[in-house]
């Protein structure tokens, strides 16, 4: 009995390891370099580098709960990770944006999992807003996982929709 390993997507997790290590250090430089809860500096009119801990999900979704969400986060994290892990060790090499849309989502699993069981809380950074004389909207911030999350998924959805990738060849 023989056993053949089909070509999978298994190269495609060094972009998770460099969405990984391109958050983390961005993280590092901000909690080194600017207090928590302040504007690090003005880029433009619109954006600026801040200074948050979001103790939530995306957009602070049950931030201001009492503790219990960061081991929900936590789990759900880690059983995605394990999913999408599995996902692109079964998904043909040659299903390039399928296999990267996973390395991305993955990667940015990992980022902010690594900063909820080291910090209990991720730090983000990133912030656009509109502000006038008369209004005033602030995006929530966010950091390089996020992208690398909301990126992945947003091909994902494109290829599910649009995506005509190569079949896997038995």
């Amino acid at each position: 009995m023989s056993f053949i390993v089909k070509p999978n997507g298994s190269k495609f997790l060094l972009w998770s390891l460099l969405v990984i290590v391109l958050d983390q250090v961005t993280k590092y430089l901000i909690m080194a370099n600017y207090p928590v809860n302040s504007v690090a500096f003005h880029v433009t009119s619109f954006f600026s580098i801040v200074h948050v801990h979001n103790q939530g999900a995306a957009f602070s979704f049950l931030a201001s709960q009492p503790g219990w969400q960061r081991y929900f986060f936590i789990a759900v994290a880690a059983l995605i990770s394990i999913v999408l892990f599995i996902a692109i060790l079964r998904t043909h090499k040659q299903k390039i944006w399928t296999n990267l849309a996973i390395a991305l989502v993955l990667g940015g699993a990992l980022g902010n999992l690594i900063d909820r069981l080291v910090l209990s809380y991720v730090v983000d950074f990133l912030l656009f807003y509109i502000k006038t004389d008369s209004f005033q909207y602030y995006y929530p911030a966010f950091n390089v996982a996020d992208i690398a999350v909301c990126t992945g998924a947003f091909l994902l959805v494109v290829i599910g929709l649009f995506g005509k990738e190569q079949k896997d060849s038995k």
